[in-house]
Protein backbone atom coordinates (compact mmCIF):
# COMPACT_ATOMS: atom_id res chain seq x y z
CA UNK A 1 0.00 0.00 0.00
CA UNK A 2 1.15 3.42 -0.85
CA UNK A 3 1.62 6.10 1.99
CA UNK A 4 -1.23 9.03 1.72
CA UNK A 5 -1.42 12.80 3.56
CA UNK A 6 -3.83 13.57 6.47
CA UNK A 7 -4.35 16.64 6.67
CA UNK A 8 -4.91 18.92 9.61
CA UNK A 9 -5.48 22.64 10.19
CA UNK A 10 -4.30 23.62 14.29
CA UNK A 11 -5.74 25.99 16.34
CA UNK A 12 -4.11 28.80 14.94
CA UNK A 13 -4.77 28.18 11.69
CA UNK A 14 -1.56 26.48 10.38
CA UNK A 15 -2.55 24.02 7.80
CA UNK A 16 -0.37 20.62 8.52
CA UNK A 17 0.00 17.32 6.11
CA UNK A 18 0.44 14.43 8.13
CA UNK A 19 1.74 11.48 5.70
CA UNK A 20 0.42 8.68 6.85
CA UNK A 21 2.09 5.24 7.37
CA UNK A 22 1.11 2.68 5.37
CA UNK A 23 0.56 -1.06 6.75
CA UNK A 24 4.09 -2.29 4.91
CA UNK A 25 6.09 -0.10 7.61
CA UNK A 26 3.89 -0.78 10.22
CA UNK A 27 4.22 -4.60 9.57
CA UNK A 28 7.88 -4.28 9.94
CA UNK A 29 7.91 -2.11 12.90
CA UNK A 30 5.43 -4.52 14.76
CA UNK A 31 7.94 -7.37 13.93
CA UNK A 32 10.72 -6.09 15.35
CA UNK A 33 8.84 -4.95 18.37
CA UNK A 34 8.00 -8.50 19.10
CA UNK A 35 11.61 -10.06 18.72
CA UNK A 36 12.33 -7.47 21.08
CA UNK A 37 9.84 -8.47 23.09
CA UNK A 38 10.59 -12.17 22.70
CA UNK A 39 14.26 -11.69 24.11
CA UNK A 40 13.03 -9.48 26.48
CA UNK A 41 10.21 -12.49 28.37
CA UNK A 42 13.15 -14.70 27.46
CA UNK A 43 15.76 -13.09 29.48
CA UNK A 44 12.68 -12.27 32.79
CA UNK A 45 11.93 -15.55 32.78
CA UNK A 46 15.87 -16.63 33.13
CA UNK A 47 16.52 -13.95 35.58
CA UNK A 48 13.39 -15.05 37.86
CA UNK A 49 14.16 -19.19 37.52
CA UNK A 50 17.91 -18.42 38.75
CA UNK A 51 16.40 -16.12 41.67
CA UNK A 52 13.31 -18.11 42.43
CA UNK A 53 14.04 -21.73 40.57
CA UNK A 54 10.55 -23.20 39.66
CA UNK A 55 8.48 -22.08 42.48
CA UNK A 56 5.42 -20.99 42.39
CA UNK A 57 5.90 -17.38 43.24
CA UNK A 58 8.26 -17.53 40.32
CA UNK A 59 5.34 -18.98 37.80
CA UNK A 60 3.46 -16.05 39.46
CA UNK A 61 6.28 -13.51 38.64
CA UNK A 62 6.69 -14.74 35.25
CA UNK A 63 2.67 -14.34 34.39
CA UNK A 64 2.68 -10.78 35.73
CA UNK A 65 5.74 -10.23 33.81
CA UNK A 66 4.69 -11.51 30.66
CA UNK A 67 1.18 -10.03 30.71
CA UNK A 68 3.24 -6.47 31.67
CA UNK A 69 5.61 -6.80 28.82
CA UNK A 70 3.02 -7.92 25.91
CA UNK A 71 0.15 -5.40 26.62
CA UNK A 72 2.44 -2.39 28.17
CA UNK A 73 5.61 -2.37 26.22
CA UNK A 74 4.21 -0.43 23.31
CA UNK A 75 2.41 1.73 25.72
CA UNK A 76 5.25 2.73 27.35
CA UNK A 77 7.10 3.52 24.22
CA UNK A 78 4.47 5.48 22.60
CA UNK A 79 3.94 7.90 25.29
CA UNK A 80 7.13 8.43 26.83
CA UNK A 81 9.29 7.90 23.35
CA UNK A 82 7.24 10.25 21.33
CA UNK A 83 4.75 7.89 19.49
CA UNK A 84 7.70 5.89 18.98
CA UNK A 85 8.90 1.98 20.36
CA UNK A 86 11.94 1.04 19.02
CA UNK A 87 10.60 -0.59 15.85
CA UNK A 88 8.38 2.33 15.18
CA UNK A 89 11.63 4.59 15.72
CA UNK A 90 13.88 2.19 13.62
CA UNK A 91 11.40 2.63 10.69
CA UNK A 92 11.01 6.23 11.20
CA UNK A 93 6.85 6.18 12.35
CA UNK A 94 5.52 7.10 14.85
CA UNK A 95 1.81 7.36 16.80
CA UNK A 96 0.00 10.85 17.64
CA UNK A 97 -3.49 11.79 17.72
CA UNK A 98 -5.30 12.75 14.95
CA UNK A 99 -5.21 16.73 15.15
CA UNK A 100 -0.84 16.37 15.23
CA UNK A 101 -0.27 16.04 18.81
CA UNK A 102 1.26 13.49 21.33
CA UNK A 103 -0.51 10.37 21.94
CA UNK A 104 -1.22 10.25 25.64
CA UNK A 105 -1.55 7.13 28.05
CA UNK A 106 -5.61 6.78 27.80
CA UNK A 107 -5.44 6.48 24.05
CA UNK A 108 -2.15 4.61 23.81
CA UNK A 109 -3.60 2.09 26.49
CA UNK A 110 -6.70 1.54 23.99
CA UNK A 111 -5.47 1.37 20.69
CA UNK A 112 -2.98 -1.18 21.92
CA UNK A 113 -5.38 -3.14 23.94
CA UNK A 114 -7.58 -3.05 21.08
CA UNK A 115 -5.07 -5.57 19.12
CA UNK A 116 -7.05 -8.05 20.32
CA UNK A 117 -10.11 -6.92 17.94
CA UNK A 118 -7.35 -6.31 14.98
CA UNK A 119 -5.84 -9.71 15.36
CA UNK A 120 -9.56 -11.50 14.76
CA UNK A 121 -10.95 -13.62 13.22
CA UNK A 122 -6.92 -14.50 12.69
CA UNK A 123 -3.69 -13.04 11.55
CA UNK A 124 -4.74 -9.46 12.57
CA UNK A 125 -7.12 -9.73 9.14
CA UNK A 126 -9.39 -7.24 10.87
CA UNK A 127 -6.88 -4.64 10.82
CA UNK A 128 -5.72 -5.27 7.79
CA UNK A 129 -9.07 -4.61 6.37
CA UNK A 130 -9.71 -1.91 8.25
CA UNK A 131 -6.20 -0.01 7.28
CA UNK A 132 -7.05 -0.69 3.50
CA UNK A 133 -10.77 0.46 4.13
CA UNK A 134 -9.65 3.80 5.93
CA UNK A 135 -8.38 6.58 3.58
CA UNK A 136 -5.54 7.50 6.82
CA UNK A 137 -4.47 3.78 6.63
CA UNK A 138 -6.03 3.10 10.74
CA UNK A 139 -6.90 -0.02 12.43
CA UNK A 140 -9.88 -0.40 14.82
CA UNK A 141 -7.53 0.27 17.56
CA UNK A 142 -6.69 3.82 15.91
CA UNK A 143 -10.37 4.80 15.15
CA UNK A 144 -11.88 3.78 18.19
CA UNK A 145 -8.23 5.86 20.36
CA UNK A 146 -8.28 8.65 17.75
CA UNK A 147 -5.09 8.27 16.48
CA UNK A 148 -2.68 7.98 13.70
CA UNK A 149 0.65 5.96 12.44
CA UNK A 150 2.85 8.62 10.47
CA UNK A 151 6.34 9.32 8.57
CA UNK A 152 8.28 10.98 11.91
CA UNK A 153 11.66 11.84 9.29
CA UNK A 154 9.49 14.56 7.17
CA UNK A 155 8.24 16.92 10.07
CA UNK A 156 11.76 16.61 12.12
CA UNK A 157 13.31 17.43 8.80
CA UNK A 158 11.36 20.49 8.42
CA UNK A 159 11.36 21.39 11.82
CA UNK A 160 15.13 21.20 11.52
CA UNK A 161 14.91 22.71 8.03
CA UNK A 162 13.19 25.71 9.49
CA UNK A 163 15.99 26.36 12.92
CA UNK A 164 18.76 25.97 10.29
CA UNK A 165 16.81 28.96 7.95
CA UNK A 166 16.49 30.90 11.28
CA UNK A 167 20.12 30.42 12.31
CA UNK A 168 21.65 30.56 8.96
CA UNK A 169 19.30 33.90 7.64
CA UNK A 170 19.50 37.60 8.18
CA UNK A 171 18.54 39.19 11.59
CA UNK A 172 16.83 42.46 12.99
CA UNK A 173 15.35 43.62 15.81
CA UNK A 174 11.58 44.50 15.74
CA UNK A 175 10.17 47.97 15.21
CA UNK A 176 7.96 48.31 18.26
CA UNK A 177 8.39 46.18 21.78
CA UNK A 178 6.84 42.59 21.63
CA UNK A 179 5.00 40.86 24.66
CA UNK A 180 6.46 37.15 25.47
CA UNK A 181 3.86 35.70 23.93
CA UNK A 182 4.19 37.48 20.70
CA UNK A 183 7.79 36.81 20.74
CA UNK A 184 7.20 32.93 21.04
CA UNK A 185 4.36 33.58 17.86
CA UNK A 186 7.14 34.82 15.73
CA UNK A 187 9.38 31.93 16.38
CA UNK A 188 7.02 29.43 15.92
CA UNK A 189 6.24 30.80 12.84
CA UNK A 190 9.96 30.93 11.98
CA UNK A 191 9.77 27.19 12.87
CA UNK A 192 6.74 25.79 10.89
CA UNK A 193 7.58 28.31 7.97
CA UNK A 194 9.10 25.03 5.56
CA UNK A 195 6.18 22.90 6.88
CA UNK A 196 3.47 25.72 5.15
CA UNK A 197 3.12 26.47 1.25
CA UNK A 198 4.27 29.87 -0.27
CA UNK A 199 0.92 31.32 -0.10
CA UNK A 200 -0.24 30.01 3.33
CA UNK A 201 3.33 31.55 4.71
CA UNK A 202 3.29 35.33 3.11
CA UNK A 203 -0.91 35.28 4.56
CA UNK A 204 0.23 34.28 8.04
CA UNK A 205 3.22 36.91 7.47
CA UNK A 206 0.62 39.44 6.19
CA UNK A 207 -0.87 39.87 9.92
CA UNK A 208 1.94 40.95 11.34
CA UNK A 209 2.79 43.55 8.75
CA UNK A 210 2.95 46.14 10.94
CA UNK A 211 6.22 44.79 11.90
CA UNK A 212 7.31 44.48 7.98
CA UNK A 213 8.41 48.39 7.95
CA UNK A 214 7.96 47.94 4.29
CA UNK A 215 9.65 45.25 3.64
CA UNK A 216 8.58 41.58 2.29
CA UNK A 217 6.46 40.50 5.89
CA UNK A 218 7.89 37.02 5.83
CA UNK A 219 11.21 37.45 5.09
CA UNK A 220 11.14 40.19 8.06
CA UNK A 221 9.40 37.63 10.40
CA UNK A 222 12.13 35.46 9.67
CA UNK A 223 14.89 38.27 10.73
CA UNK A 224 13.25 39.06 13.57
CA UNK A 225 13.04 35.42 14.61
CA UNK A 226 17.02 35.03 14.53
CA UNK A 227 16.76 38.52 16.29
CA UNK A 228 14.90 36.75 19.43
CA UNK A 229 16.95 33.52 18.94
CA UNK A 230 19.70 35.55 20.16
CA UNK A 231 21.80 36.85 16.86
CA UNK A 232 23.04 39.93 16.68
CA UNK A 233 22.01 42.08 13.63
Amino acid sequence: MIDTIHAVQTPEGVDLALRVAGPVPRALAWAVDLGLQGFGLIGLQIAIAMALGGSGVAFGLDAIGAFAVVWFYPVFFEVLGHGQTPGKRMLRIRVVQENGTPVGWSASVLRNFLLVADFLPFLYLAGLVSMCVDPSFRRLGDLAAGTLVIHADERRGAWRAGRVAVAEGPAAPPSLPLTLEEQSAVIAFAEREPLLSRERADELAGIADVLSRGEEPRARLLAIAAWLLGRGA
